[in-house]
């Protein structure tokens, strides 16, 4: 299926999520193919909001592998517990990075990255990949987008 996003210029955030969401959840309905959802779940998230880097890690055995994501190149692979990834993989749950400089551990995968976001993958109760979103602009991120991240990636089947 292709398709154009339906852009939404809002300038508040809730809204931008609330008009994207359903198209992504178009984009995603009966497509079975893991890496193609989490590809064009990148795509629209990136094509929304203007971001340095939107991509997926997933967990394969004991760090984080590179998966679909749009932006510059990145780091391939991230230890249990290293960087903002990391981290989030290990706690369990989504860090907000105001200013990753500032984060004690920081990989600068890309240099020109201020701010992060990382919303881990739950599968039968198991972290199973991250969603890594990074800005060029300090303090990018808020509860906002933690709460409508996550919504994003329930919509694709990690099972």
């Amino acid at each position: 299926m292709a398709e154009d996003l339906n852009i939404t210029t809002s300038t508040d955030k809730a809204e931008q999520y609330q008009s994207l969401i359903p198209q992504v959840e178009a984009l995603l309905m009966g497509e079975p193919d893991l890496v193609a959802n989490m590809a064009n779940v990148c795509a629209a998230l990136k094509e929304q909001f203007k971001w340095l880097w939107v991509g997926f890690y997933l967990v394969k055995e004991d760090e984080l592998v590179l998966g679909p994501f749009q932006g510059p190149v990145a780091c391939t692979r991230i230890g249990l517990g290293k960087g903002v990834c990391g981290a989030s993989w290990q706690q369990e749950k989504t860090l907000i990075v105001p200013d990753v400089e500032a984060f004690p551990g920081h990989i600068a995968c890309a240099s020109a990255s201020r701010s992060e976001i990382v919303v881990p993958v739950f599968s039968n109760g198991k972290v199973v990949a991250v969603l890594d979103v990074d800005s060029d602009e300090l303090d990018q991120f808020d509860e906002t987008d933690a709460q409508y991240l996550q919504q994003v990636v329930e919509l694709v089947n990690f099972k």
